[in-house]
């Protein structure tokens, strides 16, 4: 099921980058009649249109019960350390 919703979102445009497939597990509560689902991740690197649309034909498949779609930001260059600024003194 993940490997035929990341061809979906490739065929979009977008860059499938990780596919977890995390098992079947029981649900918190019943959603349209089912005990189970099985759990996943995919991370994607897209535009937010195409997200957009992966997310309207997600929620066209039947067999997609719940989905949540989040932003991870970009982390930023971590800057190397300054060495510390030897202070020169004149003794006159």
């Amino acid at each position: 099921m993940f490997v035929q919703l990341g061809e979906l979102i490739k065929g979009l445009g977008a860059e499938v980058t990780n596919v977890e497939n995390w098992g079947k597990r029981r649900l918190a509560y019943d959603i349209r009649k089912q005990r189970e689902g099985t759990y996943g991740v995919l991370t994607v690197n897209a535009e937010p249109a195409m997200i957009k649309e992966f997310e309207r034909q997600l929620r066209l498949n039947e067999k997609v019960l719940r989905f949540l779609s989040t932003r991870v930001p970009i982390r930023k260059r971590a800057r190397p350390a300054k060495p510390p600024q030897e202070v020169l003194e004149e003794v006159v």
